[in-house]
């Protein structure tokens, strides 16, 4: 019974001893003590879901926005068809309103994306090159319409996220051709 006691009471310093240990090196590690480390940690995962959620709304709208003021490029290339001025200067509005929206809402760390999307013919390679083309395009027309040039930037996707499949039709592979915009946080 002498022997059991002991044991548990040896056991019990011996655990102690060993968290007194964790605790000391947990505050040493970083700085701070565990209990703001804790609180920061948990800021830190509200915010990320904050901004999943408003980052959602957002690219609702501008998907909506881009795929209303779609400009179109010649078959082919990078070089826009006449008739553009006034949809990227609707869809440069919505981009500079959302962005004065996020931050008087204190959001800060976004940017936004212009994605060049391709349809599915010809080379995988060739598209994803012209895709990108087709984005840096758009993101200089953008720029020009008053988009803050630090705040937006290009992505070339090729034919990976297609509205359409399978594209096997000329209507289908036009709405395959496309730019969208996004927010990244």
């Amino acid at each position: 019974m002498k022997k059991n006691l002991l044991s548990t009471l040896l056991l019990s310093i011996v655990a102690s001893m060993a968290h007194a240990g964790l605790m000391d090196d947990l505050s040493k590690s970083g700085g701070g003590n565990l209990e703001s480390k804790v609180a920061g940690q948990a800021r830190e995962k509200a915010r990320a879901a904050g901004n999943k959620k408003i980052a959602a709304q957002v690219n609702k709208r501008l998907l909506a926005e881009a795929r209303k003021n779609q400009c179109t490029f010649k078959s082919g290339t990078d070089e826009l068809e006449p008739g553009c001025g006034k949809k990227s200067k609707k869809l440069a509005n919505v981009i500079i309103d959302v962005k004065k929206t996020l931050q008087g809402q204190g959001q800060s760390g976004f940017k936004f994306i212009v994605s060049g999307h391709t349809d599915s013919s010809g080379d995988a390679a060739k598209n994803l090159d012209l895709s990108a083309r087709r984005a840096q395009v758009m993101v200089k027309e953008l720029v020009a319409q008053g988009v803050d040039a630090g705040d937006i930037e290009a992505v070339g996707m090729g034919s990976k996220q297609m509205l359409v499949k399978p594209d096997n039709t000329p209507a289908k592979r036009a709405k395959n051709r496309r730019y969208e915009v996004q927010v990244r946080f």
